[in-house]
């Protein structure tokens, strides 16, 4: 720093020791914000910045232009302090250094953060000496008043109390929303990742409010670098690529095929939180799994947290391999928006498994995800020769508007516990070989969730060799059935073992409460309740003309008299175009997206008012629990199985239909009183276990064994 002669100044001392006396060590940087300030009448009065490293024994002295001295301009400006400790996360603040107070005793102007704020370090840098009047010292008085202060860093449960807090702003970034921040961003992770491998010590990078612009190549991250923003919204990463289209664009990555990430060369101690990705400027010629805005693999002791992801091409959070992680309060939206469904991510939260072996320690809680363009979330074996990990869990999540809510491919032993799984437009919960490696999860457990109205199936369980359990759920109001046990085409297609209902609620769905489509072993529904599904009764309708008109989700025909959800399910035709209905009132049909997160249900354009449409019958029967596939060993006890609206819709409690066959079944202690037409319908009686006790069974030819005492298949 340069002073001319003449000008008033003020001395800056202080010392710094820890409480155990011992002297702090490193610098205190001092710059004028503006960085060029002038005189009137002298030229240049102030260029640079002044540093001072503390000596031995913590004591710092610098000579600095007082903020109010006569004749500068701009007037109003102030110092940004920085602490910069060799051994202790350090701090920026700014303040005021008015001529009537000629020395400063920095410490005591400024002290260290009470406990509650972020520390020094562990053991807190203290003053040498500490004022003892009460009346504030001239200095302090003109930072506090003007609203100054030290810039709060990020708090220590995100940064880490041994980590070394950059802001951004200071290193390249400019966060302005025109500059390329990405070669900056690469050149400070670069940085302070060599740094950490040289020290072991983790950095953090500190973005303030802004918005900054990442174009044309994604940022190879670097162990022990952390990004910590001052809140979505306040802190935006707006992804682009319009030169160099070639390139998906990821905020960061760090994979095994670009950058050689394994167990051996893994990232450690990174943590994200804070900020927001915006992912809509990224646009490709086709899709690229990578267009993700996370995109990191083989990490230890990782932290996403408070983060608000969207609009990108592929996943939102797309990251795999992930060891003492925790993904925390993470909102994506929109992602996944270039994929068609069927190709390898596109969800808002997508993590590959198995890289680690065996035991995976993840946690996935108090998220969001909606509208995304496969899952919600999903957890997927990337390879089908690696054990399917336990140790993973998803709490207190929301799911809305996906292709399907929360997604188990591949997982040993997950926990689904008290999450909202609803508006999903195949199953709110999906147990397939849809994975990379076609391994579907088992050993879960699904408790206290809501899994309500979504487009097709509540629960969608298939291709899984068993075990899983689903216990005090609420599984309602879904488009197709509440439970459907079914496998896709690749995958697992052995029976499914001992698959547990136990203590779910089952109501209103479209056809049947539980359904079993898929060969099944050791199953058991124990203590369930099943009530007035089957909604999808209404016969079919046809309209056009006057009266008939349409909206971006609905059709309305004013002539109509449809019982309350009796479309439920149905595919409504008008034209070239087929639509789910996802719901109705007496005249209002309710439609569903044509794909998640779209505003419209239509392909071509809303259809104009009068044109024709038509819905086809309901089908037949409707059944509380439907086994058509073979059940043997079936345990059935304890359920309740009625209908009791008026009409019913309901039809029968329990039906085995001509495909399917309950074998050895222990069938005990139930109700199936209250149906619209009967108790049971046996299109195939059942053979042989156990049947006793099950109100609403009598008088269908079955005896205490299971044998049918008619010697006919149709006990109607």
């Amino acid at each position: 720093m340069r002073l001319l002669e003449g000008l008033q100044t003020v001395v800056v001392t202080g010392r710094y020791v820890r409480p155990d006396g011992r002297p702090c060590r490193g610098s205190i940087l001092i710059e004028p914000e503006p960085a060029q300030l002038t005189s009137a009448d002298r030229g240049i009065a102030v260029v640079g910045r002044a540093e001072a490293q503390l000596d031995e024994s913590g004591r710092f002295t610098l000579e600095l232009l007082a903020t109010d001295a006569a004749g500068i301009s701009p007037s109003g400006w102030r110092y940004r302090v920085t602490e910069r400790w060799s051994d202790a996360p350090g701090r920026t603040y700014t303040m005021a250094l008015p001529a009537s107070e000629p020395t400063v005793n920095l410490p005591a102007v400024i002290p260290p953060p009470a406990p509650r704020e972020r520390p020094v370090s562990r053991e807190r840098p203290a003053a040498e000496e500490r004022p003892v009047s009460r009346e504030r010292p001239a200095a302090r008085r003109a930072a506090t008043d003007a609203g100054a202060g030290w810039t709060e860093p990020p708090p220590t449960d995100d940064a880490g109390a041994d980590g070394l807090v950059y802001n951004a702003r200071e290193h390249g970034l400019a966060g302005d929303g025109t500059t390329n921040d990405q070669p900056a961003l690469q050149a400070l992770v670069d940085t302070l990742g060599g740094a950490c491998a040289a020290d072991g010590l983790r950095r953090v990078v500190y973005c303030p409010p802004g918005v900054y612009s990442i174009r044309d190549a994604g940022t190879v991250w670097r162990s022990g670098v952390s990004l910590v923003g001052a809140g979505p919204g306040a802190t935006r990463f707006v992804l682009s690529n319009a030169g160099n289209r070639a390139d998906p664009t990821p905020l960061a990555f760090f994979t095994a095929i670009e950058h050689g990430a394994g167990r051996d060369n893994h990232l450690a101690d990174c943590t994200f939180a804070r900020f927001e990705i915006d992912g809509s400027g990224v646009v490709l010629s086709r899709y690229h799994v990578l267009a993700k805005g996370l995109g990191l693999q083989y990490m230890v002791r990782g932290r996403f947290r408070d983060l608000y992801i969207h609009d990108t091409a592929a996943t939102g959070l797309g990251c795999d391999f992930l060891q003492d992680t925790l993904i925390e309060g993470v909102v994506a939206r929109r992602c996944g928006r270039l994929d068609s469904g069927v190709q390898m991510g596109g969800a808002g939260i997508g993590i590959g498994i198995g890289g680690w072996g065996a035991i995976e320690r993840l946690t996935i809680t108090d998220c969001i995800v909606t509208g995304n363009g496969t899952n919600g979330i999903f957890l997927e074996l990337q390879e089908d020769m690696w054990p399917p990990p336990r140790g993973i869990r998803i709490i207190g999540c929301h799911t809305e508007d996906n292709r399907y809510g929360i997604s188990d491919w591949g997982a040993e032993g997950l926990i689904v516990s008290a999450c909202t799984m609803i508006g999903n437009h195949e199953a709110g919960f999906d147990i397939s070989g849809l994975g990379t490696a076609s391994i579907a999860g088992r050993g879960g457990i699904v408790t206290n969730c809501v899994i309500d109205r979504n487009i097709g199936d509540g629960l969608g369980i298939g291709n899984t060799p068993g075990p899983y359990t689903f216990t005090a759920n609420r599984i309602s109001g879904n488009g197709r059935y509440g439970y459907r046990q079914h496998n896709i085409g690749r995958g697992n297609q052995q029976p499914t073992g001992d698959i547990a209902l136990n203590g779910n609620e089952i109501w209103a769905n479209a056809l049947d409460g539980i359904r079993v489509d898929a060969d099944l072993t050791d199953a058991a529904l124990v203590d369930n309740r099943v009530r007035n599904n089957g909604r999808c009764c209404a016969p079919g309708a046809s309209g056009g003309g006057d009266g008939v008109s349409y909206t971006a989700l609905t059709l309305s025909d004013r002539g109509a008299d449809w019982p309350p959800d009796g479309h439920l399910g149905k595919l409504l035709t008008v034209g070239a175009e087929h639509v789910l209905v996802t719901g109705n009132t007496a005249t209002e049909l309710r439609l569903g997206p044509r794909r998640p997160g779209a505003t419209t249900a239509w392909d071509g354009g809303t259809p104009p008012d009068g044109t024709p449409y038509e819905l086809p019958d309901a089908p037949e029967p409707r059944a509380g629990v439907t086994v058509d596939a073979v059940a043997r060993r079936l345990t059935v006890r304890g359920n309740r199985i009625w209908d009791n609206q008026d009409p019913g819709t309901q039809t029968y409690g329990l039906w085995i239909t001509e495909r399917g066959s309950c074998v050895s079944g222990w069938v005990e202690d139930n109700n199936l009183v209250g149906n619209a037409v009967d108790g049971v319908r046996f299109d195939t009686p059942p053979a042989g276990g156990c049947w006793r006790d099950n109100h609403g069974v009598d008088n269908h030819g079955v005896d205490d064994q299971g044998v049918d005492r008619h010697g006919t298949g149709d006990r109607r």
